[in-house]
């Protein structure tokens, strides 16, 4: 085979031609085939309305738990979730933490003499509380500018300049500081994880801070107010987490741009002037001068408890090593009516696919000839739409180890119609396992074409990416829109129908004239990905200056 620069450095650099294959000795050994009827039953049973959107914490999450459990037992994997005397059962318990608000939370915005209230939802979008609290009693905390909020040491940059935010509120900017120019070192127009809102939370708990405010504009965070008000002024869940103020601020919230505007011109601030400064390595915190918040909010804290649902195949040689393969169960559950009066969010594509799709390739690495080498996992999250919080889960407590994890491929709503000519993965991030699943495309006919809009951090929306940060390699695969049928008119055509009529509503139903061929063409080649990993010696890692290699990095002992 033809292959790249950077997967030729992979392979041979590090000794993997022979550990991983060469193209005589994968075509001797053909991928399985994936059967399209097999799959569209799988999608029709799993969304059809007796299974009630498959809400988490629901009577319908023991029916969607029930079924997988029989999926997975027919396709041949053993248990491999939580250990229950001693051995593996098939789930993995996930304990949620709901948060809501009991009672109006009271805000006010205080610079000199001059005070104003904030209306949750208008000028704030604050979370019900995630750090523990069943009070906050916030009086006149300080504010302290930090630009964009970045310690990216990898790429030398420090917005917090040892700032002490002890007992205050830090101020941040949305997505990455070259977002704006276009170029820099955090990839230009493509959002890394220092540009999401929750890398933001988190970097600003570790400090210490006491709350953070995130400064809305409807461009560098890819989506409107509505969203955020509609995403952080509703119920919150969280994972049940040792120390969850680690992670989560008291106060955790967005402000309208022309809030922020206001607030650093009576500060004697320039915005503009100081996003331009935030831009660059010099930029220096600024404390907002005579500048303070207090808010006063009771929360009701309650603990749930979901499931991930575990199949696994042990490894035949290196047991303790693993290859992931993930899907999410979940969707919405029964919600408003549509037009239809239609209330069931029955969840087909999104992501009923993906759970065919995970079945089934647990079905043929089960019916394979032999046994992997090391063992191959087959994830069922739950939570992702309530914030990646079943992959979170696992990342926070894995089954196996992560520093022993190989690599994860996601595969979250996938095209249940004809082949395509291409594929994507969610995001841009740089990885030896994105160039290993690119080249090895070619001999399935299929030409990569990348994210078109990374800038949206479309990376950090799928489970994979509760992987990624913890180190572990990860992507989430994306089917292509250069249809073989009716090209990238059609393909296009039908992704932006998807968007605007079926994605997240009741109409996102199972429909007979799906082929599922596009699936069935596309599963062989994530199966050899997997199966080449699963038979090797070697760890693929991250792209130089990835914001997660260094984390990778420093589990290296581990694996030898």
């Amino acid at each position: 085979m033809t292959l790249r620069p950077a997967l030729s450095s992979f392979l041979f650099g590090l000794g993997l031609g022979l550990a991983w294959g060469t193209a005589s000795a994968l075509a001797a050994d053909p991928a399985p085939r994936f059967d399209p009827q097999r799959l569209s039953q799988i999608v029709k049973t799993i969304s059809g309305d007796d299974f009630e959107g498959r809400a988490p914490a629901t009577p319908a999450e023991a029916r969607t738990v029930d079924y997988l459990v029989a999926q997975f037992k027919a396709a041949g994997l053993v248990p491999g979730g939580d250990l229950e005397g001693g051995q593996r059962g098939w789930t993995q318990s996930v304990p949620l933490v709901k948060t809501e608000f009991r009672g109006a939370p009271q805000f006010t915005l205080q610079v000199g003499t001059q005070r104003d209230a904030l209306v949750q939802g208008e000028q704030i979008a604050v979370r019900a509380a995630m750090d523990g609290s069943t009070a906050v009693s916030i009086r006149e905390a300080p504010l302290v500018f930090v630009g964009y909020g970045v310690s990216a040491p990898e790429r030398r940059w420090d917005d917090y300049k040892g700032v002490d935010l002890k007992g205050k509120i830090a101020v941040v900017l949305v997505n990455d500081p070259d977002f704006e120019t276009g170029k820099g070192d955090f990839g230009g127009k493509a959002m890394t994880y220092y540009g999401r809102w929750t890398y933001k939370f988190e970097e600003a708990a570790r400090r210490g801070a006491l709350g953070v405010l995130i400064v809305h504009e409807t461009a560098p965070a890819a989506y409107g107010w509505a969203t955020v008000k509609n995403s952080n002024t509703a119920t919150m869940l969280d994972i049940e987490r040792d120390r969850p103020a680690a992670v989560h601020p008291k106060l955790e919230a967005w402000i309208q741009r022309d809030v922020a505007v206001e607030l650093l011109r009576r500060a004697g601030l320039d915005f503009e002037a100081q996003k331009k400064l935030a831009q660059t390595r010099e930029f220096q915190p600024q404390v907002l001068k005579d500048a303070s918040l207090t808010a006063e909010y009771a929360i009701a804290r309650e603990v749930i408890v979901s499931r991930n649902v575990v199949g696994r195949i042990e490894g035949s040689k290196r047991p303790g090593e693993t290859v992931i393969y993930s899907a999410h169960w979940d969707h919405l559950g029964v919600g408003a009516p549509d037009a239809k009066g239609d209330r069931i969010y029955n969840g087909a594509v999104d992501n009923g696919t993906g759970l065919a799709a995970l079945i089934e390739m647990g079905r043929a690495f089960a019916s394979a000839p032999k046994k992997p080498e090391r063992s191959v996992v087959f994830l069922a999250v739950t939570a992702e739409e309530r914030g990646l919080l079943g992959s979170e889960y696992y990342g926070a407590k894995p089954l196996y180890p992560l520093a022993k994890t190989v690599a994860v491929i996601n595969m979250d709503a996938l095209s249940p119609e004809g082949p395509s000519r291409n594929f994507s993965t969610s995001g841009s991030a740089a990885s030896q396992l994105q160039d290993l699943l690119v080249d090895e495309a070619k001999g399935f006919g299929l030409a990569y074409a990348p994210d078109p809009h990374p800038e949206a951090g479309y990376f950090f929306r799928s489970d994979h990416f509760s992987f990624a940060k913890r180190g572990v390699p990860a992507l989430s695969f994306d089917s292509g829109d250069d249809w073989v049928a009716g090209g990238l008119a059609a393909g296009e055509a039908a992704s932006k129908a998807y968007t605007a009529d079926r994605y997240h509503q009741p109409a996102d139903e199972w429909r007979a004239d799906w082929s599922f061929t596009g699936m069935a063409h596309d599963l062989p080649l994530l199966y050899r990905v997997g199966q080449m990993l699963a038979n090797s010696k070697r760890w693929p890692e991250w792209g130089q200056g990835s914001e997660f290699r260094a984390t990778r990095e420093a589990s290296r002992s581990e694996r030898r």
